[in-house]
């Protein structure tokens, strides 16, 4: 799975001269927590947060009153507050890796790019949604944690195990295990009971962590 596929193709965007009290009114309209920041020629030259127009506003405790503070904001556009380092991928970036990269940088969206243009963005909103394809948070069935040994060939005797007892594996992750040796396993299965897939385990792993019906 690649960005391109899970991005947000034209995403809402602002120039750099927007008020910041326009920029706050189109997240709220939208429902979203940042805004691409585009010159005139379509070129990505910055970002802005929520977070941005939050430093930017006076602190309550200020001693402006209402007028003077919304005369001020009315006067202070995005690009006085935007973040002008920016940290972006491709459409052809595998997904995992876009997370890592926000996951590295502490950031919660990114912006696409096709050369110097923006044609996307994608966002954590975005990766959770794959998150829960991938357990199939959304279908029912078994779902069970297992650890296994760290060896060729191991999950592959689980799931020809499932199969010869007519399960159907509809969502499979693997992560890390306890040591070196073994590695943490979680899936899904339709049309097996608890106790049937428990015995048809059994045999193949180092131990069942956790199986429930979700």
């Amino acid at each position: 799975m690649v960005v391109g596929k899970r991005m947000t193709p034209n995403p809402v965007t602002v120039d750099p001269s927007t008020p910041v009290t326009d920029a706050r009114k189109i997240m709220q309209r939208e429902k979203i927590h940042r805004l691409p920041v585009v010159d005139r020629h379509g070129k990505l030259v910055g970002i802005v947060t929520e977070k941005d127009l939050l430093y930017a506003s006076p602190s309550p405790i200020s001693s402006l009153d209402i007028y003077e503070v919304s005369h001020l904001l009315s006067k202070l556009t995005v690009d006085k507050v935007m973040s002008k380092k920016l940290v972006t991928v491709t459409a052809d970036t595998p997904v995992e890796d876009a997370a890592r990269v926000m996951i590295d940088n502490n950031i919660g969206g990114l912006p696409v790019l096709k050369e110097s243009l923006m044609i996307g963005i994608i966002t954590e909103s975005d990766l959770l949604k794959i998150f829960i394809e991938l357990f199939g948070a959304r279908r029912q069935g078994i779902r069970a944690t297992i650890l296994i040994p760290e060896r060729p060939g191991a999950l592959a005797e689980v799931a020809q195990a499932i199969r010869d007892r007519g399960g159907d594996i509809i969502s499979l992750g693997t992560f890390l295990g306890e040591d070196p040796s073994n590695a943490y396993c979680i899936f899904k299965v339709q049309n097996m009971t608890k106790e049937d897939l428990t015995a048809c385990l059994a045999p193949h792993v180092e131990k069942i962590t956790d199986l429930r019906e979700a």
